[in-house]
């Protein structure tokens, strides 16, 4: 299984328009977990109870069949002040899947995740795809990353995936986690070592709030 730890800034300037990282001023020390796949009735809760311990404010990129069948643990994240994000309704691969397909997948996941945000599953997307879902109707900001603990990766050792964390993330780094059944054993692991070595540094964990991206990728 191939996979990028550390997005490089090549990447994150071919695909300018969507967003990798976060502003902040200098010195200012905060990271932005992030959390796609659920939600999911014991992954879930478990990072919802270690956010509270940390007082950290996570970003959750909900699937639509599963706020679906999980409504109550999609409300509790959003009252525990939270923000969700569109991750399509089925997480589909933008690069399998036709544009119109693609599109109303989206669209039918909005109607039960109220968000601007959408980070399209896989991180695959088309180029016309993402111009698609940034004009209206959708408008949506779409939302990548700069570090993966790459917690899906069922060969690693969880000490590893929260090292991913702790050695490539910056001031601004967007992160990923996985709230489902496959990550869960590594993230039961990964997670509270991430809160606590960042917490102990200074560190602060705030949501992913509209209109913050880098001047630089404000792209029609």
């Amino acid at each position: 299984m191939f996979y990028l730890v550390k997005t490089p800034w090549w990447l994150k300037k071919w695909y300018g328009g969507l967003i990798w990282d976060m502003p902040h001023a200098k010195g200012d020390k905060v990271l932005y977990l992030t959390f796609d796949d659920g939600p999911h009735p014991v992954a879930t809760p478990f990072v919802l109870e270690a956010l509270r311990r940390y007082g950290a404010t996570g970003t959750f990129f909900c699937i639509g069949k599963n706020v679906q069948e999980y409504p109550h643990i999609y409300r509790r994240i959003l009252e525990e002040g939270h923000r969700v994000g569109n991750h399509t309704q089925h997480h589909l691969n933008g690069w399998k899947s036709s544009d119109a397909a693609y599109l109303a997948d989206a669209g039918q996941a909005a109607r039960y995740i109220d968000s601007d945000l959408l980070r399209p599953p896989y991180g695959r997307i088309s180029a016309f795809q993402a111009s698609l879902l940034k004009r209206p109707p959708f408008e949506y900001q779409i939302i990548m990353w700069d570090v993966l603990s790459a917690d899906f990766d069922r060969q690693l050792h969880p000490g590893k995936c929260a090292r991913n964390v702790i050695r490539h993330a910056r001031p601004g780094s967007i992160i990923v986690f996985h709230d489902s059944e496959k990550a869960y054993p590594r993230l039961e692991v990964a997670l509270p070592a991430v809160l606590e070595h960042f917490k102990e540094k200074g560190y602060r964990f705030d949501g992913i709030r509209p209109g913050l991206m880098r001047q630089g990728d404000k792209q029609n």
